[in-house]
């Protein structure tokens, strides 16, 4: 445990950082936990040996805490994994900086990523990216809901907030390379928030890949071979540094 940022008034924001056998530089990764912004902790994975494996191949791996929606509003949650990228690259001998996150981890390694953060790519497994469009893509969804919680608003009482807070409104050519996996039958974070960020992704000429996992649901549930999908996203990372 580590900690990497002290915000007055706040608890003190720890890591835990898990490395690879033998000298670095190694690629390091940033991974963001799930939990719709109000729950959830680095010490809870997907899967749950996940940052060990990881390092397994390779990889350094710091696993992040951020503040929750109950601690403090967005974009406190932005500045926290901006920090946490600051960190990394000072305190470990990295020889590439990558996000993976899952959920609402997700949906903050994409947005520091592609709201000027200095990444070499990005993993993004379930992500919400379109906070004012979430709504739609839930028939009979609240407007009243986590994201209501993140932003201090509901999305559709402030959209310029809810914007701010969308990977989508960020989607550049410039962009890092990014993979996007999702469950064909997540019924909780639709599909359709990937499938929309990685059109806008293409349309601006940014290097995006979508994957989307037939038959699973949030979380992986249903999914047919978790590490298969572990396996393609280390590979994608791999390659790229």
């Amino acid at each position: 445990m580590t900690v990497y940022r002290e915000v007055l008034g706040f608890r003190p924001l720890e890591l835990d950082l898990h490395l690879p056998s033998g000298p670095g530089p190694h690629p390091a990764i940033g991974y963001l936990h799930g939990g719709g912004w109000r729950r959830g902790s680095r010490r809870k994975t997907v899967p749950a040996d996940l940052c060990s494996t990881l390092a397994e191949r390779g990889f350094a791996v710091a696993a992040v805490d951020y503040r929750l929606s109950g601690e403090a509003r967005f974009p406190a949650q932005l500045d926290d994994v901006r920090a946490a990228i600051g960190w990394l690259r000072s305190e470990v001998d990295c020889a590439a900086t990558f996000l993976w996150g899952e959920s609402a981890g997700a949906h903050l390694a994409l947005l520091a990523a592609l709201d000027g953060g200095d990444v070499d790519g990005v993993v993004a497994w379930y992500p919400p990216t379109d906070l004012l469009g979430l709504p739609g893509d839930l028939p009979g969804a609240a407007d009243d809901s986590r994201e209501a919680e993140l932003l201090g608003v509901s999305p559709s009482a402030d959209p310029e907030r809810a914007r701010a807070a969308s990977p989508l409104t960020f989607a550049r050519g410039d962009a890092p390379p990014i993979l996007l996996m999702h469950g064909d039958a997540d019924d909780l974070v639709p599909p359709a928030q990937s499938e929309r960020l990685a059109s806008a992704l293409r349309a601006a000429g940014a290097p995006v890949e979508l994957d989307l996992v037939p038959g699973a649901r949030h979380m992986w549930t249903d999914a047919p071979d978790v590490g298969a999908i572990v396996d393609r996203s280390a590979k994608f990372l791999h390659a790229l540094g």
